[in-house]
């Protein structure tokens, strides 16, 4: 453990003795090479260039890292279609005289075909011995599957959900077996294959992989002979902190119609809460009920729990009406005047505090390397709220990942965000927020930003 905190420890030195320009021109000497070691250097460069670019907020630093991220991931046959996605949008529009090409009539995709961009496609479906069997065209890694269960209170109903990296050929389809309710089996998104079982009561699901199928025995039906394969992955051995903003007779921020911050995100902590312990997290709550506890004491609590990750959930606020927007902050000094903002905010209740305690603790925790790690945190959850959100919701604006002098993250020695989740004082914003279904999907959103973020890390 030793040898590789030291290890970790010359690496950052060393990335934090070479410029942004040699980094990128030592990437691109990697990737000239056919060497696949070099390449993995190279990816890792471009990642760590792609986090100072959004630390240092220098667009023209996050284009040429996306590029590189893009074009070694591929190289390397790794995921990075949220990083080409977002190169897509990022690439500056030209204002070059446009030579007009001949026309081609392009074909019309046919009735039944989507867009696939999986390198796993999905032949057939069908049952089997009353079993579910999905045959792809190639072998399938038990690392392409990710199974989780998830529990709704308020409809009473229980859902078995598998994500496959892979693409189907046609549209969704629903399947049907006596004794369950739904069985639907779509596209979820470019790259992902999604089985989604649902029932009102709880059911025996269990599945394994033969080469290229994936075998689900639904209900009583098992595997006699063969051993089944757990649907609990070793990353999910992880213990998480949420912490519900303000609380007691701190209300926090309170916008449209008088709606309160403190109740507002308390519901959706423990949304997702339940989503996360469902996955088979362990999670906690600095507050499960309408109570203040300071600030300082609610990192020390996640110390006590040995967390893994910290996430602050808060609401936003403005003096003018038209801000709306999810935003991630994670703890940096910081020259932007929105963060700043948004801080001064929150930090409001404990300005006596910091003033007596923080400051040494708070300059400490700034130069520790944690800062990278929340980052990478607070890029990955604001891509899984967007993610869920933008699919029910085209307006949603995305309001970025900053950094800011955030004094709930002081002395978190955990990867460690604070997360606004919309601004209570937009009316439209205001009322989806307090809206059960729209707390829901935020937190949805939020969870599956933790899974990317366990991993990839």
């Amino acid at each position: 453990m030793l040898r590789l905190l030291v290890l970790f420890l010359l690496l950052a030195l060393s990335l934090s003795a070479l410029s942004d320009k040699e980094i990128l021109k030592r990437a691109d000497g990697f990737m000239k090479g056919s060497n696949k070691s070099n390449k993995f250097r190279a990816y890792n460069d471009y990642k760590n260039l792609y986090l100072r670019a959004i630390m240092a907020e220098n667009n023209k630093l996050r284009l040429s890292s996306l590029k590189g991220i893009v074009k070694s991931g591929r190289a390397l046959h790794i995921d990075v279609s949220s990083y080409a996605d977002e190169l897509k949008t990022a690439q500056p529009r030209t204002s070059h005289k446009i030579i007009k090409k001949p026309t081609v009539k392009k074909k019309k995709p046919k009735k039944n075909e989507i867009k696939i961009t999986s390198s796993h496609k999905l032949v057939s479906v069908r049952w089997r011995d009353d079993k579910l069997v999905l045959k792809f065209d190639k072998q399938l890694s038990l690392k392409q599957m990710n199974y989780f269960t998830l529990y709704d209170k308020e409809k009473k109903s229980y859902k078995y959900v598998f994500d496959i990296h892979a693409s189907m050929l046609t549209k969704s389809q629903k399947l049907r077996k006596d004794g369950i309710k739904r069985i639907k089996l779509a596209q979820f998104n470019s790259n992902t294959l999604r089985l989604v079982i649902e029932n009102d009561k709880k059911i025996n699901v269990r599945f394994k992989r033969e080469l290229s199928k994936v075998i689900i025995a639904i209900g009583k039906g098992g595997f006699k002979s063969t051993r089944t394969v757990s649907p609990k992955r070793l990353d999910r051995d992880k213990v998480i902190v949420i912490d519900a903003g303000h609380g007691g007779d701190d209300p926090g921020a309170v916008g449209y119609k008088n709606y309160r911050e403190k109740v507002v995100v308390l519901r959706i902590a423990k949304e997702l809460r339940q989503i996360l312990k469902s996955r088979g997290y362990r999670v906690y709550m600095t507050r499960d009920s309408d109570k203040f506890i300071k600030l300082s004491n609610r990192t020390k609590y996640a110390k006590r729990k040995h967390a893994d990750i910290f996430v602050s959930v808060h609401a936003n606020a403005s003096p003018k009406k038209k801000p709306h927007g999810v935003e991630c902050y994670f703890l940096q000094r910081s020259r932007s005047e929105r963060a700043q903002r948004v801080a001064a905010k929150e930090n409001s209740r404990n300005t006596r505090e910091m003033n007596s305690y923080g400051k040494y603790s708070f300059l400490n925790t700034l130069n520790s390397h944690n800062i990278v790690a929340s980052n990478k945190l607070a890029i990955d959850l604001q891509r899984g709220m967007l993610g869920i959100l933008n699919k029910s919701y085209g307006d949603v604006r995305d309001g970025g990942v900053r950094g800011g002098p955030f004094w709930v993250l002081v002395g978190a020695q955990m990867p460690s965000v604070l997360v606004e989740v919309g601004f209570l004082t937009n009316s439209k914003e205001a009322q989806r927020l307090v809206k059960s279904s729209y707390q829901k999907k935020i937190a949805l959103g939020l969870a599956n930003g933790i899974e990317n973020y366990f991993l990839n890390n």
